[in-house]
């Protein structure tokens, strides 16, 4: 008789979402580490939302004709019937928050920035998931063009200091209010005669959203877009001065930039200023972040006037790109683990683990092994584990009162008491 297995299949994660497993998340770690020291130095302060919101904040912010409210939102109803979604972005959420809880009435800017998951059911690529993360800031309160030039400065910055280079940023205006309908009208006018050669998104956009044609990805569409009316040529004067003032304060700053006729980016709240950063090093994907001036999405969401200004990095790909540019550095990565300590025999257990804990104290990152081993195999993991450092102790060591510390990348050795390691190895590892 056949053998039939009862085995059960493993449950596997969702598709679109993934797990981030060490080492990889050390260098998870570093980008947001650096992103609240960036952030920290220009004096935002962080804020966290939940992750389930009302549809309607979404529908209403981001826009019923996008491809986010239209095609990508993870909606249910509850047991209540209200209809909820993951969010997909984050900025709505900030500004909800702003609201709700009426920081409007500090009379002062507020400088927020937020880092966590977000959902979209789109199609998973290199860098793009179903479940990816943002990490993103806000600033409400102020429509000065400077405002916008600063977070700029400061973006460049975080970039800078996580080791990339060879990133543009990309910059356009889209107007407000008051001169966006007139070159809606001017853009719908233009598509009529091309639409029927573009993809069907387009055609339906050219006459529901005319403006989300520009921010169409399908390559064949390109040419045709590339032909269509500038929307910068139709910015009233109050735009065209908070440009012109947006530009010439990025000059006095010193930061790069080359001006995009096309760039709209994917949200219908964005007036004025927006913006994208790019990086060579993720391929046709290129797009590391984005954001830009949203003076009326307060009132979209049944809010005070509120100008706003913010950006949305996607964390999955800038943590590629920091991947990325690092493969061109010489010479191998720090190491994430400061000292191993290995022990022989019994006895030695109670001083490792009683070191152990005096030098974690210290700062110091410690690895200690509760399985008996011989020095080689102890002295394998620890190589393996990355560590600079091993402390032995063994019967020799128990017995004169001083441990082996050994250089696990030169080879050498120094015997030490106990009460002295700690300041030896920080001293060590400060070169």
């Amino acid at each position: 008789m056949k053998n039939v297995s009862n085995k059960i299949a493993p449950i596997r994660s969702v598709k679109g979402t993934r797990d981030l497993l060490p080492p990889e998340t050390g260098l998870w770690q570093r980008v947001e580490d650096e992103s609240r020291r960036t952030f920290a130095a220009y004096n935002f302060q962080e804020i966290r939302t939940p992750i389930l919101e009302a549809t309607a904040l979404f529908s209403r912010s981001v826009g019923e004709d996008t491809d986010i409210v239209m095609k990508e939102m993870y909606t249910f109803d509850d047991r209540d019937r209200e209809s909820l979604t993951l969010r997909p972005e984050a900025t709505a959420s900030v500004v909800r928050a702003y609201i709700e809880h009426s920081l409007f009435n500090e009379g002062r800017l507020h400088k927020l920035y937020y880092i966590g998951p977000m959902f979209r059911r789109e199609r998973p690529q290199k860098g793009r998931y179903r479940q990816f993360y943002q990490i993103g800031a806000e600033v409400l309160g102020s429509d000065h063009p400077s405002i916008d030039a600063e977070m700029l400065e400061m973006l460049v910055l975080l970039l800078e200091r996580l080791g990339l280079s060879g990133f543009s940023l990309l910059l356009n205006s889209v107007g407000c209010s008051k001169c966006r309908p007139q070159y809606v009208k001017t853009l719908r006018q233009a598509l009529q005669s091309v639409k029927a050669n573009m993809c069907a998104d387009c055609q339906r956009r050219a006459d529901t959203n005319p403006l989300r044609v520009l921010d169409c990805k399908v390559e064949a569409d390109q040419p045709i877009i590339e032909r269509l009316p500038h929307i910068v040529e139709h910015l009233d004067p109050e735009c065209r001065q908070h440009f012109d003032a947006v530009t010439a304060d990025l000059d006095e700053r010193g930061v790069a930039y080359t001006l995009s006729p096309r760039l709209v980016r994917g949200l219908d709240y964005y007036t004025r200023t927006t913006f994208e950063i790019t990086s060579s090093v993720l391929g046709a994907q290129n797009a590391l972040l984005g954001g830009g001036r949203y003076d009326g999405l307060s009132e979209m969401i049944g809010g005070p006037p509120t100008p706003g200004f913010g950006v949305a990095i996607g964390e999955d790909r800038l943590v590629l790109a920091v991947a990325e540019a690092a493969k061109d550095k010489t010479g191998p990565a720090a190491s994430q683990l400061d000292v191993y300590i290995a022990w022989m025999g019994d006895a030695a257990l109670a001083p490792a683990t009683v070191l152990a804990r005096q030098l974690r104290r210290d700062g110091l990152r410690v690895e200690i092994g509760y399985e008996p081993a011989k020095l080689k195999k102890s002295l394998g993991l620890a190589s393996k584990l990355g560590a600079r450092f091993a402390v032995i102790i063994g019967e020799g060591e128990l017995s004169t009162g001083r441990y082996q510390v050994k250089d696990m990348s030169a080879g050498a050795q120094k015997e030490l008491e106990p009460a002295q390691i700690a300041e030896y190895l920080k001293a060590a590892l400060a070169k």
